[in-house]
């Protein structure tokens, strides 16, 4: 027999030797259930599609009557005999499936089976009961060390001061304590010393960002709508709703009431609505050929989705297809919870909206001081002014007069438009109109400069000696695509074939100040000072007069027109018609502008046959151009402007909006989303659990919301703290933290998750209050080191005999490394930031393609939750170390160890960049020879001091880079070119880089990236 044969042979009678006893007395939620889920209820079970032999071993009635097997007689049970018979046709599970039971799990069974087979309703659906504690004990402790004199094993000690101050800064904010604070703590020996920090760090604003990670994962925020090109959308406000939701600790149930249905609220607030903005975090698509019935049924299964992983801790997705083969979710359940959400007013299909305005007070106080000006100035301009009667009546002849004249001008039907930059997208209609629309995909992309170039081709009849270009009203609110409704034409050039068609003269019906019609035809197309503006008279239709040099000569003459805008800002012509005339010279504007057609009509009509109606119409055009009001409307445009500007440049969000026309919603035969055959449903809670009685009206996300947070509700309350139990010991009481279900764990300890979710409740679903409860406990402030006979016993910690170390979430690396090397930006909230990443990374995003630009300055130093989340691209250093893409919700991240981690820490520019700041650090901030300064870095990343070996090893590190360095100055210096931060001149750039070498090594520690 061969050694390796040997060891798997020991290895395998280990396992089974190690496998505890059967119990005394079989409990089904405990000991039977998770076998018959496991191996049985695939065929056997909730799933009528997919059931065997017509036999249900899930219900217990309609297994007796199928004569499954007898309670009282395990011997004469068909069940028994099936699993013990060494018959492989009638062996269950049979052969091809792949599952085998161990002689425990059937003699669990026969014994069962002995006792009465009695059945118990799933241990998650049914309602948590309340442990009863003694008062002035922490119902952790009780229910912890109960559960550890059962099974023989007795509680760690309390770990020592530096353990519990690092402990708590990194679970709680996230963020590694000061040397200073931690020698305080140590001096420490009041009796409420750790008292009074865990309360202090609850009130940390960072506390916010420590907690929101989670939330973030479970409803997967990113700032990518995920599918296809995976673009932006407005989303970043929700992420600090949610920090300032922990911040001020926001109750649970209603943090889940905003959330879910934050628009639908009586008291509904700009706070209330993005919130709202959860319903809006699915994966969405811009693609042109995507079908929308496709895409309406994915939104409605990832909703589905994250509700049940978010709220309920239940494996929803498989019910899109067939009823769930292990819990007793249905399909219809799956589509009636789905549609809770077929009202939310939303594009199935193309880029998501804008979004809500997110203010925050000088915001609104700056947008209220805008509407009030707006206001006065539109009051102003209002204002009956009987002294301009004179100079209307004159404005009105010459308005006729124009009208007559412009039947000597025949409009250009026949023209092709395009934009050199494509920042604005132009089209012609039949009629020769060409309308233009700012390119929304560019701007939002910040691809637009503001400028442009129309080309438009058209032809010119024989012997035209004059162009007319008319910039057109139409139903916008000034004539030019500038948010002040202006615009600036640079330049005006013709051409004909190769040849330039000179233009003699240029003037228009309105001319701001020093913006001539004369600067188009100068010759000066890139000067941002020239050109021809109308601002003053952005209301009314204005128009260019161009005289042309000499008559065209040739019927039906090509020519290319092209109109340079040069400003910025979007200064471009909206809408526009070009005409021409044959008119001998000279080509002249009229004194006003061309009328809109109804005015022209008007006029035509004697001044005494008017309406009342009539005159007031003609009223409001002349103070569109009068003269008299030029400064006022053009004071009206700036504000206007000011305001347009203020709007889009103000954070947006978006966010739930609920539609009366809500959406179809159909059980979809096998999924399909072409097959409409099923019927159609309304919402509706799910039916294998406690639900209000609500009659005589539809239900809404609102009713959702409350049934979640409702005390007759088994599931979320214990959803939710399973989750943060997990944050604080390392593995939740059960296991698979989105799975509550039949395939997931039974708790190791059910009367503490059951008696941490009523307290939960009790509370009024306050979560600084249950994290106060754990945060003070002594099973969390035990040691995290073990015993051979614990770790023998307890191998993975489950039962709480001692606390758990694990690495820091991904985040959290960065932020631990950022914050020892004095980099971190600490500010809180904001939009996303994009720190260094590798060139070519983005390479292979299209519809647009695009590269990654690194920010700059206090951008490339904030905290790790704020990074720019590209759903199909993740940040590769967040990646590394398991930052899921966020494509669907993750309850829980993998924690991974492999050797990419430490070659981030040593390679990513990011960790780079920190060693040599930190390196720094040592030089300027600490004193004497090495092993000092070695000692005093330590002690900033790790709060104590250095061992003999450690500080002998990185002594001898320093010793050989500073003296490798010296000799090739040019490699220090390149080292230190790593990053933005700058480098002091007054540093000996060897010794800098040779201590860099020592700060990298200390970064990437495994306990400075540990939580112990």
């Amino acid at each position: 027999m061969t050694k390796t044969t040997c060891l798997l042979l020991l290895a395998t009678l280990g396992l089974h030797a190690a496998e505890p006893p059967v119990p005394a007395k079989i409990e089904f939620n405990r000991d039977v259930q998770p076998i018959l889920s496991d191996n049985c209820f695939y065929c056997h079970g909730n799933d009528p599609k997919h059931r065997e032999a017509d036999l249900r071993l899930d219900i217990r009635d309609e297994a007796v009557k199928a004569e499954a097997f007898i309670p009282g007689k395990a011997a004469k049970s068909e069940l028994v005999s099936r699993i013990f018979t060494a018959d492989a046709d009638d062996l269950m599970p049979p052969p091809d499936s792949h599952k085998k039971l161990t002689q425990r799990q059937k003699d669990i069974l026969k014994k069962w089976i002995d006792q009465g087979a009695a059945y118990q309703q799933h241990w998650s659906y049914e309602k948590p009961v309340k442990a009863a504690i003694p008062a002035g004990k922490n119902g952790v402790d009780v229910l912890v060390q109960q559960r550890l004199a059962q099974i023989g094993l007795k509680p760690s000690p309390q770990a020592d001061a530096r353990t519990l101050i690092r402990r708590l800064y990194l679970d709680l904010i996230g963020l590694p304590p000061k040397p200073e604070e931690v020698a305080a703590f140590e001096k420490d020996a009041s009796p409420a010393a750790y008292a009074k920090l865990v309360e202090s760090l609850l009130k940390n604003p960072h506390y916010g960002e420590r907690m929101a990670i989670g939330w973030l994962d479970v409803v997967r925020f990113a700032d990518t709508i995920g599918y296809h090109s995976d673009n932006p959308h407005n989303v970043w406000p929700y992420r600090d709703y949610v920090i300032q939701s922990f911040n001020s600790n926001k109750h649970f149930d209603r943090f889940t009431l905003e959330q879910i249905a934050g628009d639908l609220l009586p008291d509904a607030t700009q706070e209330t609505r993005v919130g709202s903005a959860f319903n809006r975090l699915l994966l969405s698509t811009e693609e042109g050929g995507a079908q929308a019935k496709d895409y309406e049924q994915r939104m409605l299964t990832d909703r589905v989705r994250a509700v049940g992983n978010a709220w309920m801790g239940q494996t929803t997705g498989c019910c899109q297809c067939h009823d769930h083969k292990f819990d007793p979710w249905t399909q219809r359940d799956f589509y009636s919870l789905g549609a809770f959400f077929a009202d939310i007013k939303e594009p199935i299909l193309g880029r998501r909206e804008p979004g809500i305005m997110v203010l925050d007070e000088a915001g609104r106080k700056r947008q209220a001081d805008i509407a009030e000006r707006l206001t006065t100035l539109q009051a102003e301009f209002a204002k009956p002014r009987p002294e301009l009667a004179p100079a209307q009546a004159k404005w009105e002849k010459q308005a006729l007069e124009a009208v007559t004249a412009s039947g000597m001008w025949q409009p250009l039907k026949q023209v092709t438009a395009s934009s050199a930059k494509k920042n604005v997208a132009l089209k012609a209609d039949k009629e020769g109109v060409v309308r233009g629309t700012i390119d929304a995909k560019r701007n939002e992309r910040k691809q637009n400069d503001g400028t442009d170039a129309y080309t438009l081709i058209t032809k010119l009849p024989l012997g035209t000696t004059g162009i007319r270009l008319e910039a057109l009203k139409e139903k916008l609110p000034g004539i030019g695509l500038a948010s002040n409704g202006n615009f600036v034409l640079s330049e005006v050039t013709l051409t004909g074939g190769k040849n330039k068609l000179p233009i003699a003269f240029a003037s228009a019906t309105f001319e701001q100040k020093t913006f001539p019609a004369a600067t188009a035809i100068d010759g000066i197309a890139d000067k941002k000072e020239n050109g021809w503006g109308v601002l003053g008279a952005t209301g009314a239709d204005q128009s260019l007069y161009l005289e042309l040099a000499a008559p065209v000569t040739e019927a039906n003459a090509a020519v290319t027109l092209t109109l340079t805008f040069g400003w910025g800002e979007n200064n471009e012509i909206a809408n526009l018609r070009l005409s021409s005339t044959n008119s001998p010279k000279p080509i002249r504007a009229p004194g006003t502008s061309l009328p809109a057609a109804e005015i022209a009509g008007i006029l035509k009509a004697a001044p005494d046959k008017r309406t009342p109606e009539q005159k007031q119409k003609l009223t409001a055009a002349y103070k569109q151009i009068a003269p008299e009001l030029n400064d006022l409307r053009a004071k009206i445009a700036t504000v206007e402007k000011e305001k347009a500007d203020f709007e889009n440049n103000a954070p947006k969000c978006i966010v739930s909006i609920s539609d009366t026309n809500k959406r179809t919603v159909r059980i979809l035969p096998r999924g399909n989303w072409m097959d409409e055959s099923g019927e159609v449903v309304k919402a509706a809670l799910p039916g294998y659990l406690p639900k209000p009685k609500i009659e005589g009206r539809d239900l809404t996300r609102l009713d959702l919301a409350q049934w979640l947070v409702s005390k007759d509700n088994p599931l979320t309350a214990r959803t939710v703290m399973n989750r943060l139990w997990k944050q604080f010991f390392g593995t939740g009481l059960s296991k698979v933290l989105d799975d509550l279900g039949a395939q997931g764990e039974p708790p190791v300890n059910p009367a503490l998750l059951d008696w941490l979710a009523c307290e939960f409740m009790d509370s009024g679903w306050d979560m600084q209050h249950m994290i106060r409860i754990i945060a003070n406990s002594a099973t969390y402030q035990q040691a995290s080191t073990s015993t051979k006979e614990l770790t023998a016993a307890d191998p993975y910690n489950r039962e709480c005999a001692r606390q758990s170390p694990f690495r820091l979430d991904a985040e959290l690396v960065r932020d631990n490394a950022l914050t020892i090397s004095g980099l971190l930006v600490p500010k809180i909230g904001g939009p996303s930031v994009k720190p260094y990443q590798p060139a070519k990374y983005w390479e292979n995003l299209n519809f647009p393609t695009r590269e990654w630009q690194n920010d700059s300055g206090e951008s490339l130093y904030r905290r790790g939750l704020y990074t720019w989340w590209q759903r199909s691209f993740t940040h590769p250093s967040m990646l590394a170390f398991d930052a899921p893409s966020r494509e669907e919700c993750v309850a829980e991240r993998n924690r991974s160890n492999i050797p990419q981690q430490a070659l981030v820490l040593l390679n990513d520019p990011t960790y780079v960049e920190a060693a040599r700041v930190f390196a720094a650090r040592i030089l300027t901030e600490s004193s004497g020879d090495a092993s000092q300064r070695i000692t005093w870095a330590v002690q900033q990343a790790l709060q104590r001091k250095p061992s003999a070996d450690e500080l002998k090893t990185l002594s001898a590190l320093f010793a050989q880079q500073l003296a490798d360095y010296q000799k090739d100055p040019a490699a220090a210096a390149e080292l230190l070119k790593t990053g933005a931060a700058p480098v002091s001149p007054n540093l000996n750039s060897s010794e800098l880089a040779a201590w860099a070498h020592v700060a990298r090594v200390i970064l990437n520690l495994h306990e400075t990236i540990t939580r112990s």
